[in-house]
């Protein structure tokens, strides 16, 4: 079922739309072994040591990419989310364009209480932000929407990689 802003779509964006909407699963690139990085990550945020964690997030999002056989995006992952009236920015998606590369921007602590966020929101926002960009690279889709399909691919990404590091011989990220 499709979501409200639907019915406002031209044909051609529905139909897009569509596309992303039936592609329901993401597994895992076959033999990836990322339980480690994503650990890093986890252990990187709870620190609050910023470059670590771009770091770590930069190593799996290479991974990831190179894996699914895609171009390489570039992770920036900053302090303090912005926020104005309606709420926080968790993560943003920028697509390649004039020869720079796609970029995925992150924020590691909260905008009003300045909090590191949560392991697994933060590494849900990664992962939804990727999404954005194997829809364009991956799926070659002429637009990235929001849509169940999308949402089942984050899903299941992200909880192949918290299962990997469940199986690192590490304690449940919190």
């Amino acid at each position: 079922m499709p979501f409200a802003y639907y019915d406002r779509l031209s044909p051609a964006r529905k139909a897009t739309y569509r596309r992303s909407d039936a592609i329901g699963e993401l597994p895992l690139p076959a033999g990836a072994s990322l339980g480690a990085t994503v650990v890093a990550i986890r252990d990187a945020l709870a620190a609050g040591r910023r470059a670590a964690l771009q770091r770590a997030c930069q190593a799996l999002c290479d991974a990831l990419t190179a894996g699914y056989r895609v171009p390489p995006v570039r992770v920036v992952v900053l302090e303090r989310r912005p926020s104005d009236d309606y709420g926080e920015l968790h993560g943003l998606y920028e697509p390649a364009e004039r020869g720079r590369r796609a970029r995925i921007t992150a924020w590691m602590r909260t905008a009003a209480r300045q909090q590191v966020v949560a392991f697994r929101s933060f590494l849900r926002t990664l992962v939804h932000e990727l999404g954005h960009h194997l829809d364009y690279e991956l799926f070659a889709l002429e637009e990235t929407f929001h849509t169940e399909g999308f949402y089942k691919r984050e899903s299941g990404l992200a909880n192949a990689l918290f299962a990997q590091a469940d199986g690192a011989g590490q304690p449940p990220p919190g």
